[in-house]
């Protein structure tokens, strides 16, 4: 789960990681009235989309970057009317772009220099990790494909957090004044245990900021959560912002299924998230393109496997359907009476390829055989493949 940046730094604030004040406006009339309520000089006013990349982003159809100086609440206004309830497009929202609908106004600050700082978990390491660049305000990939050795790691241990002699080993090669390494090591733990705390699997600081009184100061900040801790903090679930997201994919939760949509032409029904990622993986090699990842799980009833055809058949892009079940606990009786319900009640517009294999696989493809309802059946992962990106073409 995703959050905006202000909400974000409400959670650091409360964490003790320095960041600066602001307010949130959803008219024009309410930024000019946050950059009086700040009171200094400077603001700077922020679109609040799910996406990085907002301060090289332009609105669509203008020269308006996503986050632009204020030093005066006639510009705020100016700004803000510039963004709210338009569309900003930036380098992780794609062409299509995200609607702004409100922004944060942040008050300035005497900026030295502008370091990058972000928390993620490395699989590898199996355990999170600390990295740190002196190249902040860049886009991170960049700065690792062309200089990766600007990029610096810290493992630690999430029961004890950052050691000592890693926020000054971090502080020296960041090249921070020894003035301010205290004030580093404070900063830096309690980003990691914020982290820790609040179940995050990202947490990145672009531009994290030297200020010239020697303090550092989280100029941004994005959060990404572990849906699976969720249940343990309701204070967070309770910042989710559905108008971001894919409203199928937000449908599809609600109904217990994992979906994720793409931008391909094959619908995939598939129960197990390894057998989903094989069946993917095949669709490609024969030459087609999945439209979503969505796995119905081992435990789905007709109700929830009809809704998933919902979705699959909402997407306009989809050409064709593949549904693929390797029965264990799913029984495939269970989706063959599925399919039925779903040709009765959704009705397929698509050609519909089904391999059917495992617990009750004779009895359901006898329903579905005495069905009436128009399937191509498939021996075997391969052969699906091959007919549902043929059929797609067709």
């Amino acid at each position: 789960m995703k959050i905006h940046e202000y909400q974000a730094k409400d959670l650091l604030r409360a964490a003790g990681v320095p960041v600066l004040a602001g307010k949130v406006a959803h008219t024009p009339d309410e930024a000019a009235a946050a950059y009086a309520a700040l009171g200094t000089p400077v603001c700077a006013v922020k679109a609040q989309i799910h996406a990085g990349g907002r301060g090289k982003g332009k609105v669509k159809g203008s020269e308006q970057r996503g986050v632009e100086l204020a030093k005066s609440a006639d510009d705020a206004k100016r700004i803000a009317a510039g963004l709210l309830n338009n569309t900003l497009v930036t380098i992780q929202t794609g062409p299509e772009g995200q609607v702004v609908r409100q922004v944060f106004v942040e008050s300035g600050c005497a900026i030295d220099r502008e370091l990058y700082c972000a928390i993620l978990v490395d699989r590898a390491a199996g355990s999170p990790v600390l990295i740190a660049s002196t190249a902040g305000g860049m886009d991170i990939e960049e700065v690792a494909a062309k200089t990766p050795e600007l990029i610096l790691a810290e493992p630690f241990d999430p029961d004890r957090g950052l050691a000592a002699y890693q926020t000054r080993l971090l502080a020296s090669k960041l090249n921070l004044p020894t003035a301010a390494w205290r004030h580093a090591d404070t900063f830096f733990r309690k980003l990691c245990q914020a982290f820790v705390d609040l179940d995050a699997s990202l947490l990145e600081i672009n531009p994290l900021v030297l200020t010239k009184d020697g303090t550092l100061v989280a100029l941004d900040a994005k959060m990404t959560f572990d849906d699976n801790a969720l249940f343990r903090h309701k204070d967070i679930t309770a910042l989710r912002d559905e108008a971001e997201e894919e409203p199928a994919e937000t449908r599809a939760a609600a109904a217990g299924l994992s979906y994720v949509k793409l931008d391909g032409t094959i619908g995939c029904l598939v129960n197990g998230a390894g057998l989903a990622m094989s069946t993917m993986d095949l669709v490609k090699l024969h030459g087609g393109e999945p439209a979503n990842f969505l796995d119905v799980g081992g435990g789905a009833d007709v109700n929830q496997v009809t809704e998933a055809f919902r979705i699959i058949l909402s997407d306009k892009n989809v050409k064709a359907i593949l549904v693929n079940i390797f029965g264990g606990i799913m029984r495939c009786t269970t989706i063959a009476n599925a399919l039925v319900e779903a040709s009765k009640t959704v009705g397929f517009t698509v050609p519909l390829v089904v391999r059917l294999e495992g617990t009750e696989v004779e009895q359901g493809k006898k329903i579905l055989a005495e069905s009436g309802t128009s399937i191509i059946t498939a021996d075997g992962l391969t052969d699906a493949a091959k007919k549902v990106v043929a059929a797609s073409k067709a």
